[in-house]
């Protein structure tokens, strides 16, 4: 997202080898300051939270959870196993967000092409193969998190059918109309909603199903809350309202299918991470805003007419 609008300028497409843990399929030459400073961002980015999580079972996500927690498979605070229990129970709510994810990209045949924008290290991206057996195609500024996606793709033997690229979101490097069906996954906060729209119209076949899950701020509050800014400050992004994910989606020839409130089902996973050795300061923005209405967690899923 940007109010710095991320352009879609990259630089020419640079090949350095075979190897499925090689990064530099197409590397960006940021276009703006903006994307450079995201770029750097998460390529320093190793938070615990991160890699922790997806330390339970290899899925290695960046993006939060869903669900009611299972307090019985919590066990007793007291007890010195309980904080294993708590990441591997937050790990499960992040994979339930994903799961839900997956559950609204439609009918998806082995023989379609899935994109990722802003793969992260790829936890989603392995799901939906393992879901398919489909192609998926991730993108991201980051050099290091395709390097992960691709070494643990090399290591779950997928590396065939699981790629990650470094790219611009704005310019896939995808052929016109060929993607059955892509996401963003808590990333179309660094892009330009119009251009991203525009971007996902194009890779997408007549029909094709677009979606994407994201936190945003309620037009209703009239204006983004301290807490969104707090939000905003923290991830060096720009957080975008529900009305202007609509209006990008209906200019692009986007038709939602369906909306969803997920906001009820994310507050469990936050409260819990709360009381993690995982907090990084911002839950209780997270927290706030969600019980304040100033800010939403939604999924919205449209097809390309």
């Amino acid at each position: 997202m940007s109010s710095t609008d991320v352009t879609a300028d990259v630089s020419t497409a640079t090949t350095a080898g075979n190897d499925a843990g090689d990064a530099s399929v197409f590397i960006p030459a940021p276009a703006t300051p903006y994307q450079g400073d995201i770029a750097r961002y998460w390529d320093h980015e190793a938070r615990p939270v991160n890699l922790r999580l997806g330390d339970v079972d290899g899925l290695y996500h960046h993006h939060y959870g869903i669900g009611d927690v299972d307090t019985a498979a919590l066990g007793d605070p007291k007890d010195d196993a309980y904080e294993k229990r708590l990441v591997a129970e937050l790990h499960r709510l992040e994979s339930a967000q994903a799961s839900l994810l997956l559950d609204h990209l439609g009918d998806i045949t082995r023989d379609d092409a899935l994109v990722d924008a802003g793969c992260g290290r790829g936890g989603t991206m392995v799901m939906a193969h393992q879901r398919f057996g489909c192609r998926v195609e991730g993108v991201t500024l980051s050099a290091k998190q395709a390097e992960f996606g691709n070494q643990r793709a090399l290591e779950l033997g997928i590396e065939d059918h699981v790629q990650s690229r470094v790219c611009n979101m704005l310019d896939m490097p995808f052929e016109t109309g060929q993607t059955a069906a892509s996401w963003n996954n808590e990333s179309s906060m660094y892009v330009d909603l119009h251009d991203l729209m525009a971007e996902h119209a194009r890779i997408l076949g007549v029909g094709g199903r677009y979606v994407t899950v994201t936190g945003c701020w309620n037009p209703r509050y009239g204006q983004p809350s301290k807490w969104v800014s707090q939000i905003n400050a923290h991830f060096e992004c720009n957080i975008h309202s529900r009305r202007e994910y609509l209006r990008a989606m209906a200019d692009n020839r986007l038709v939602p299918q369906a909306v969803v409130d997920l906001t009820p089902a994310t507050l469990p996973y936050w409260e819990l991470r709360a009381t993690s050795s995982l907090v990084t300061g911002i839950e209780e923005a997270f927290i706030n805003s969600y019980k304040d209405g100033s800010f939403q967690y939604v999924l919205i899923a449209a097809d390309r007419v």
